[in-house]
């Protein structure tokens, strides 16, 4: 069946009259038999069976008039796909992020993102700090959420949250009943942190020179829950995220203290490269998150 013939012949089909159909469609109801006719003789068999003004689709018109509805479904998809496509703001952000921001931030970011951006389709991966900021430089991502801030050249930053940091010990722990510590305090304690190349293994790193303290690392993790799972078995202490209060669900185990160390928080924050000329949809991606940042910034 020719495009044309689609949507008229699914219309009569469906309403087995032909000036209700003419009417629907705007045409004379002369123009629309005379398409009927022509269609009939192009494919050799009549399609409805005739009775004074009314007409019933027949067995040949049945199986055509399937086939015909398939057809439009089908046409329409592409239309729809085609559009999609030359319209950026219903492309694709690819957005990379680390395993920490999964479970709170980056499913709200996303859901108060789509709810006002239509088709956007977002695709997801999570990885470490490193590998996510890489991905970006690559162009394998538009976009990717991390902490702390990269210190490498080419990417665009821009702050998202900023989340207190907490010293995690076990219930028994003598520090557990503190109001805060000092991370000197706990110079010959043995920490269970994350492995090279993860944020947060940056920033503790940092911090203990701060401190001017050589941590012993019992147990290295590339999960912040297996990070607390083991703190809590008493296996170490480890330097956390204060737990998000927008997380579903937040580390549990653990007792935590704050942090009284200067700069003991972590950056969160949206990074993009710095050269690239962004689609339309990611950067209404980016700016959407700049809102959603202003919005709540007085939860840290």
């Amino acid at each position: 069946m020719l495009g044309e013939d689609l949507e008229w012949f699914t219309t009569l089909a469906e309403l087995e009259r032909v000036g209700a159909a003419a009417d629907r469609l705007h045409l004379a109801q002369p123009t629309l038999s005379r398409m009927l006719a022509r269609l009939e003789r192009r494919i050799g068999v009549e399609l409805f069976d005739r009775r004074g003004k009314r007409i019933t689709l027949n067995e040949f018109g049945r199986i055509y008039y399937e086939h015909a509805r398939r057809a439009q479904t089908e046409l329409d998809g592409a239309a729809q796909a085609v559009a999609d496509l030359a319209n950026p703001a219903k492309g694709v952000v690819r957005l990379s992020f680390q395993h920490s921001f999964g479970g709170s931030l980056v499913p709200q970011l996303i859901g108060g993102f789509r709810r006002g951006s239509g088709r956007v389709t977002v695709t997801l991966w999570q990885g470490a700090a490193e590998t996510v900021t890489q991905r970006v430089l690559d162009g394998e991502a538009d976009l990717g959420i991390v902490s702390p801030r990269p210190a490498v050249a080419g990417v665009g930053w821009r702050t998202v949250l900023r989340q207190p940091l907490v010293l995690a010990v076990p219930a028994d722990h003598r520090l557990a009943g503190r109001r805060q510590v000092r991370l000197a305090e706990i110079a010959d304690a043995e920490f269970v942190a994350m492995h090279q190349g993860f944020g947060m293994r940056r920033i503790f790193d940092e911090l203990c020179a701060a401190a001017d303290i050589r941590p012993r690392i019992a147990f290295e993790s590339s999960d912040l829950v297996t990070v607390a799972g083991l703190v809590s078995a008493g296996l170490g202490v480890a330097i956390l995220p204060r737990e998000d209060p927008l997380s579903a669900s937040p580390l549990s185990g653990p007792v935590t203290v704050p942090l009284a160390d200067a700069g003991a928080s972590r950056a969160v924050g949206l990074i993009w490269p710095a050269a690239a000329i962004l689609p339309d949809a990611v950067r209404r991606f980016r700016d959407f998150t700049a809102d959603w940042a202003q919005r709540r910034r007085g939860i840290p």
